[in-house]
């Protein structure tokens, strides 16, 4: 937030008029214009993969999922997906693509099929759910993919800009952009995606927090502040990067989060 600068004279001129100090503060107040904070607990804590470069998290059909990205200074990370193995925190493999062609992104599970993004190849890729072969390929209007979740409808994808996509699952086209703003205006970075009870819950890259947006008119509606989990996670693994992860158990009603090469996945409760 840009702070107000009140000129000397306004000043000079406030301290001389008079000495009430309710009108003098009411009058050099900033307002607060940032989204509310949401409170949350932690409830239990798993380990993670420090090998893991987080892009996707969710839960399907009661078993959690990661995907990654492979990045080139890091030899260890690798581009896949599979299940997260809860007593070890290693992904169990169900796709691994061609690490020096491919960025993993987010993926999501759909009508019998799961969906992943790549980084900055502009192509996607669809699988069959229980098999985990390969049936198509698919291209997307944003120049970037980063995180996917989806409403039961269609695919939601970010691009690491303000907007949030909805693509048509069917044929790839773009359905509608949801702008996304808090007061004071645009909220860039967004990054990996999870839909509960219809909301879309955001990581924005590069910080602690998770947006809650409202998916009719786009505004960050709530926040989460995950900077003391954050600075754990740094200090049990020196090497851990951002916060990236946000997964929603519908069933069991249990929310987990992680970051990027963390040590922990943390389950977390709170309103929403």
């Amino acid at each position: 937030m840009t702070k107000k600068i009140i000129p000397i004279a306004a000043i000079i001129l406030l301290f001389s008029c008079n000495n009430n100090s309710e009108t003098t503060s009411s009058q050099t107040q900033e307002t607060d214009n940032t989204p509310p904070l949401i409170n949350y607990s932690t409830i239990n804590a798993f380990p993670h993969d420090t090998t893991s470069f987080t892009e996707g998290f969710l839960v399907h059909d009661g078993q959690l999922y990661e995907s990654t990205g492979h990045e080139p200074d890091l030899s260890s990370t690798r581009s896949l997906f599979g299940v997260v193995d809860m007593k070890t925190g290693k992904i169990l493999p169900k796709v691994e693509i061609d690490k020096n062609k491919y960025f993993g992104e987010g993926i999501v599970f759909l009508k019998g099929k799961v969906y992943q993004l790549t980084y900055r190849t502009k192509v996607g890729f669809v699988y069959d759910a229980k098999t985990f072969k390969k049936l198509n390929e698919f291209t997307f209007p944003s120049q970037e993919g980063w995180g996917m979740t989806t409403d039961g409808t269609y695919l939601i994808m970010s691009d690491g800009t303000s907007n949030i996509n909805y693509l048509d699952p069917n044929n790839f086209k773009l359905i509608k952009i949801l702008g996304v703003s808090d007061n004071n205006g645009p909220v860039a970075a967004i990054n990996e995606l999870e839909y509960i009870n219809g909301f879309i819950y955001a990581n924005l890259y590069g910080t602690n927090y998770i947006a809650k947006i409202d998916t009719a008119s786009g505004k960050v509606v709530g926040r989460l502040d995950l900077a003391t989990l954050a600075n754990e996670a740094k200090n049990k693994y020196p090497d851990a990067l951002e916060m990236n992860g946000i997964a929603y158990d519908s069933v069991a009603k249990k929310v987990y989060v992680t970051g990027k090469m963390w040590p922990n996945i943390y389950e977390i409760k709170f309103s929403y």
